[in-house]
């Protein structure tokens, strides 16, 4: 819309909405998922996927619902403003439906909704100007709650950034730098060692980061639907990718060739496997990029419900076939590196590149979305009512700030374990959880007085009773006391 701080973008069909939503989802984690299973054991990992599946669903149709509200208020904002600004135009329009009450001179006292409601068939929760969780917020939380909030988001998004600004020249190096010598994980490289004449594997893997900054870097200073196409491209290469792992998985299983003894329940494996599953499910913080382009929000909510599940059978299903054919002790953190350094699963040589460079596909066509969403909640951080900001600031100097600290620390490091544990465990827990509820809450709470109780959002959560919002944030609470706690164990054994 007109005036809007961000660009909601050209639309598009559910069906793209939904591949968007499912390539955002099914990143790194899911190829981290099968070592996480195999150290938790299969009855425990099937059991709490499942439940974090349910948990961040529930938190996704809250964010929907919120921004419905958002869109509604900031229509009666607009409807309150040329009111003002036309009490005449405003009162000739009254006196001319027969619908409103005559006689009344402050058409602002009546209920929200109401004046709408007369003069045509407006749905006022109709989703069509992207509002950003940034913005969300302002309009719903106090200041210290905004402030903690952009604190939360930003350490999250650049964190994200910086992992996939690293995992994807690493993955590169290992392609380019002869990770595939069929020694099924025997083989261990240095970062010293030579990858081709002189160049070490360090020096391949910034040439290859280079080369990431320069292709898709761009992306940030325009709109996510930019990728429309390559999103499109890469889904099919996820679905060819998962499906070939999945397919060879069950044809050695079928072959009594199946190596893995996987436990029923391990505890000691339930924190990583937490860890993991919270990461995977990640998407919240882009929802608004994700749906206001959806030319067709009628059922958005199955849309919602059916990715979710394509996603958790998905999981399930890679990570099972995988636990039950490679031994356990042998599974990689990566789980394309089973296949392509190990002949006897998989003895294609352009199969097993296929294979090795999937991580890339993955990684590559989630950057521009989430660099677009950080870039959206730093205009909405500084932006003013009324107010504009130069065309040099807001195409330069925005994205700018959004994708040179998280290259700039990919080129320092790509050992990003602990940088990892603090996005997931820590901002991750509030953007997926802590965030989605409070927001859900306090706008029913906002627009719930003046809306009217006739008045029903069509966007508003299945989960409508507070006890899901509580029961969101007690658990969101109990997963900072348990992380926490494993990570003081952890360092005590050490």
């Amino acid at each position: 819309m007109a005036g809007g701080i961000t660009e909601s973008g050209e639309p598009y069909s559910p069906f793209v909405g939904l591949v968007y939503m499912f390539n955002l989802i099914v990143g790194t984690g899911a190829l981290t998922m099968p070592r996480a299973f195999a150290t938790a054991g299969w009855v425990v990992s099937l059991s709490l996927i499942s439940f974090l599946g349910f948990m961040s669903y529930m938190t996704t149709t809250f964010v929907i619902e919120a921004m419905a509200a958002a869109n509604a208020q900031l229509r009666w904002k607009r409807r309150e403003q040329e009111e003002e600004d036309d009490p005449a135009d405003s009162t000739s329009e009254d006196s001319d439906d027969d619908v409103v009450v005559r006689g009344r001179s402050e058409p602002e006292s009546r209920p929200i909704l109401s004046v709408q409601r007369s003069s045509g068939h407006v749905d006022q929760f109709e989703i069509v100007e992207r509002v950003e969780m940034g913005q969300m917020a302002s309009m719903f939380f106090n200041k210290v709650g905004v402030n903690m909030f952009y604190i939360c988001i930003i350490v999250y998004l650049y964190g994200d950034l910086a992992i996939y600004a690293a995992a994807v020249p690493i993955s590169l190096m290992e392609v380019a730098c002869g990770n595939h010598s069929c020694s099924a994980g025997t083989v261990k490289y240095n970062d010293t060692d030579l990858c081709w004449g002189p160049v070490t594997r360090n020096d391949a893997y910034r040439v290859f980061l280079a080369a990431f900054t320069l292709l898709l870097g761009p992306f940030t200073f325009f709109n996510a639907q930019k990728t429309k196409y390559l999103q499109i491209l890469t889904s099919l290469m996820r679905w060819i990718a998962f499906t070939m792992m999945i397919i060879l998985a069950l044809i050695r299983i079928s072959k009594g060739r199946g190596e893995g003894r996987p436990p029923t329940a391990s505890l000691a494996g339930v924190p990583n496997l937490f860890g993991v599953c919270v990461y995977s499910f990640m998407c919240q913080h882009s929802l608004p990029s994700l749906v206001t382009p959806i030319s067709e929000k009628r059922r958005v909510g199955t849309l919602v419900a059916v990715d979710y599940g394509l996603i958790l059978c998905f999981y399930a299903l890679l990570s099972f076939t995988a636990i039950f054919c490679f031994d356990n002790a042998l599974l990689h953190d990566m789980y394309t590196l089973n296949f392509t350094d190990n002949c006897d699963v998989l003895d294609v040589p352009a199969l097993r590149y296929f294979l090795g460079l999937f991580p890339v596909f993955t990684i590559s066509t989630n950057f521009p979305i989430i660099a677009v969403t950080l870039r959206n909640n730093w205009k909405t951080l500084f932006h003013r009512d009324g107010g504009t900001y130069p065309w040099v600031v807001d195409r330069v100097v925005f994205p700018l700030i959004t994708v040179v600290p998280p290259i700039l620390v990919a080129f320092g490091t790509h050992n990003l374990e602990s940088l990892v544990g603090i996005t997931g465990a820590y901002a991750g827990t509030g953007i997926q959880y802590v965030v989605p509820a409070m927001l859900v809450y306090l706008s029913r709470r906002h627009l719930g007085p003046v809306v009217g109780r006739d008045v029903v959002n069509k966007h508003r959560s299945p989960f409508r009773h507070a006890f899901w919002v509580w029961f969101v944030v007690v658990w969101a609470a109990f997963c900072l006391v348990f992380v926490t706690a494993n990570i003081i164990l952890d360092d005590t054994r050490k």
